[in-house]
């Protein structure tokens, strides 16, 4: 029984890195690029850093939408069908 709640905790924090991944990358990389950029012109506007990475995040996430839903309804269909095996 713990042996089945600790893997069940590993996969959920497997699940939240996962969906989270593709978000934080875009982020990473964007800031990354805005900072080069930055350096090479010598530009330090707060907005120019702030607006790109914020679009490009919710670019991502419309984007990996379908494929974040079809990971929670696995997942979450796959603890519901558990919850009898925590009951007995």
């Amino acid at each position: 029984m713990q042996g089945t709640l600790m893997g069940l905790g590993i996969e959920t924090f497997k699940m939240a890195l996962y969906l989270s991944m593709p978000m934080l990358l875009a982020g990473l990389l964007a800031g990354l690029a805005i900072s080069i950029f930055q350096a090479t012109t010598q530009i330090n506007e707060m907005t120019l850093s702030f607006v790109p990475k914020i679009i490009l995040v919710a670019v991502v996430a419309i984007f990996t939408m379908p494929w974040m839903m079809n990971m929670m309804i696995e997942f979450t269909t796959r603890l519901i069908n558990m919850i009898p095996t925590f009951i007995s």
